[in-house]
């Protein structure tokens, strides 16, 4: 049995109310994410499949690698994309002091200088009750999901990953996704397949934004 769930458990959005596991709404809308950008070999390609659909994402960025790879994350905001902080060094909650949590988040947050964005979405999804409320208390809002595509998991097929997406997402769906090298193959099938099932369906494709 895999250590993580396609379809987030009902259970944990009911005992974690505070964050963000999907955005029900009247429009149709779904929202694609992608963790642990940006860089050269994959974001560009997302960017180029978003427009071609004429759709927007949200691109939780780990602050290193903006930092490596400037054009790409200025790519991102011209476009019109939203970005979130995704720490600056892809740190594990569970495995990390919470002072250091925020300070890294914080290092990241300069780094990207959003100062209107304030989006969090923990690496592995693993943030402590302590970790999560002093970010709350700094004005973030902590972003998971309801639908996770499994593209970084090497034992998860092409066509799997795309079926993890189609069989669960709907009007409201936060789904994840990762612009990064071990995601890369599965990638490439499935956000294609993805974009073409949400026009397929009339759905919009939107960021995320508070």
């Amino acid at each position: 049995m895999r250590p993580y769930r396609v379809k987030t458990p009902s259970f944990l959005q009911r005992i974690f109310p505070k964050r963000v596991w999907r955005l029900p709404n009247n429009k149709k809308e779904v929202y694609l994410t992608f963790d642990d950008g940006p860089i050269p070999e994959v974001t560009p390609w997302v960017l180029d499949t978003l427009k071609k659909h004429q759709a927007k994402g949200t691109f939780f960025c780990i602050g290193d690698n903006a930092v490596k790879h400037p054009d790409v994350f200025q790519r991102i905001l011209s476009e019109g994309h939203s970005v979130g902080n995704h720490t600056f060094n892809h740190l594990n909650g569970w495995k990390t002091p919470t002072r250091e949590y925020v300070e890294n988040t914080v290092k990241a947050e300069e780094t990207l200088q959003l100062k209107k964005s304030k989006l969090f979405r923990p690496p592995y999804g693993k943030i402590r009750v302590e970790q999560s409320k002093a970010l709350r208390n700094l004005g973030y809002h902590i972003i998971m999901w309801d639908v996770l595509s499994a593209d970084f998991d090497p034992s998860v097929s092409k066509e799997l990953c795309f079926q993890n997406v189609c069989d669960h997402m709907k009007p409201g769906s936060i789904v994840v996704f990762h612009d990064s090298l071990k995601a890369e193959e599965r990638l490439r099938h499935a956000l294609p397949k993805v974009l073409e099932h949400i026009d397929k369906e009339g759905w919009n494709c939107n960021k995320i934004a508070f």
